[in-house]
């Protein structure tokens, strides 16, 4: 048996790969877009499948015990990005500038690095869980509010 240290868990390639998709795979001039930005060219369900994709990082990192200070920052990096992203017009323009996949991946490798993790917990579990079913919620109740308002205005 080998003396020494474990080796440093590493960031697993999908997340990675996920990560560039969703944030930096399409260059435009010194910038870089991925499909995140693209997702209001679905109407009505793009917000909620960008949200949902981008929940897949948070959920590997629960998976690998991850300190639950990371989660919950990755959470609201992908909060402020769905609701920034409902915004119509100023939504578009947030979407290619806010990146949460990029910030949540050096979430994921900043704690990795520090070696931190601890043990599930389901209640914690449960609670990122439903905080994610309200982030995808959200942007469909923000429509439907604004379609009754403007149904009163009629």
């Amino acid at each position: 048996m080998k003396g020494g240290p474990p080796p440093k868990p590493r960031v697993d390639p999908w997340v990675e790969k996920l990560e560039w998709l969703m944030d930096r795979a399409v260059p435009v001039g010194p910038w870089s877009v991925g499909l995140d930005p693209l997702r209001d060219l679905i109407p009505g369900i793009g917000d909620a499948l960008s949200t949902l994709i981008s929940l897949a990082i948070v959920v590997r990192a629960i998976q690998i015990r991850l300190p639950r200070s990371a989660v919950a920052r990755m959470m609201v990096n992908i909060a402020i990005d769905a609701l920034g992203g409902a915004i119509p017009v100023a939504g578009n323009i947030f979407d290619f500038a806010w990146k949460s996949n990029t910030r949540n991946l050096a979430i994921y490798r900043s704690a990795l690095a520090e070696q931190r993790a601890a043990g599930a917990d389901w209640v914690f579990v449960c609670a990122v869980l439903l905080a994610a079913v309200a982030i995808v919620a959200a942007p469909f109740l923000l429509l439907g509010w604004l379609i009754y308002k403007l149904i009163g205005l009629l």
